[in-house]
């Protein structure tokens, strides 16, 4: 029988890649630390950890029970939670992640549904992207995650996703009046032309139309949906500026330092008045609430989906 007590901290050693941060979270010693993980490799049979320099690093099966040990901790964190609440909704805790628009937006009026209906009821939220969420989601951190996804393939691993809402993206660019001289924004046309959906380009102001002008873009994990679009269209963006504020991309467009994509939730978020959007048909990202292991949920984390669809 693997100790609960071990696992906890073979998983703090993988999160922080050391025995120093990892005493300092646990409150535990360095030396009674090291005396876990040699008691866990004994029990396990396996080799865990090994020396590098002064420092350490997992083995392969140290990182395979890493993992699978944040899970059973997170667990097991999240069962005393809902015992604790077991009295019903007049009491207990529901934890949720969700990305920065999202919060924006209709999580909000959600959370704020949530605590009318059930006012002993905690909340807690956590502002993070999509791969972070869905981790705290597997190891049991929250109960709940607001996540999107371009594709519509399933969630593996025992994560369930219940779909909230489509989100379309905008070509951002500056307002014909605000636009600096040289900047591609195409002249007043008398309607719609038609154009081909997988390249955005419905309009004359449709991507190809700035394949010349720099652009501003996110991370670069952030990014690569607007590299696809682009590519698509057939170009390669030149990302001249990368930030992921919404309202500093905003005002780099409107100064004439390029143009971008955002989502419609962003745009909901903030809206610059001398930004000028177009729909780019076919790029939708699918907005979804998360949730992990059985169907049935726990009736806090029931309450929170029924708010969250409510919201939307």
């Amino acid at each position: 029988m693997l100790d609960l007590v071990r696992l906890r901290v073979l998983a703090a050693v993988a999160r922080h890649g050391s025995v120093t941060a990892a005493a300092r979270e646990l409150h535990y010693s360095q030396p009674s630390v090291s005396h876990h993980l040699a008691r866990l490799e004994a029990e396990t049979g396996a080799k865990l950890v090994q020396r590098v320099g002064r420092g350490i690093r997992l083995t392969e099966a140290g990182r395979l029970l890493a993992e699978r040990a944040a899970e059973i901790a997170g667990r097991v964190d999240s069962a005393a939670a809902e015992l604790s609440a077991h009295v019903g909704l007049r009491a207990g805790r529901v934890r949720l992640a969700a990305f920065p628009s999202a919060l924006s937006t209709f999580v909000p009026e959600a959370v704020s549904l949530l605590a009318r209906r059930h006012p002993g009821l905690e909340l807690r939220l956590t502002e993070t992207e999509p791969p972070e969420a869905l981790r705290m989601l597997r190891e049991g951190h929250v109960d709940a995650a607001v996540v999107f996804r371009y594709d519509t393939a399933p969630e593996e691993d025992g994560v369930r996703l219940l779909h909230l809402l489509d989100d379309p993206s905008y070509l951002v660019a500056p307002a014909a009046s605000e636009a600096p001289s040289g900047m591609g924004v195409p002249p007043p046309a008398d309607g719609l032309t038609a154009g081909d959906p997988a390249t955005g380009d419905l309009t004359a102001g449709g991507l190809a139309a700035h394949r010349g002008d720099r652009w501003i873009g996110g991370c670069e994990r952030c990014r690569v949906h607007l590299v696809d679009l682009c590519g698509r269209a057939g170009f390669e963006p030149e990302i001249a500026f990368t930030t992921d504020d919404i309202v500093a991309v905003q005002a780099l467009v409107v100064a004439g330092m390029g143009v971008t994509v955002l989502p419609g939730l962003a745009l909901r978020a903030h809206r610059h008045p001398a930004v000028e959007v177009t729909e780019l048909p076919g790029s939708i990202r699918h907005v979804y609430a998360a949730t992990y292991g059985e169907p049935l949920l726990p009736p806090a984390t029931a309450a929170l989906l029924e708010t969250l669809t409510a919201s939307v």
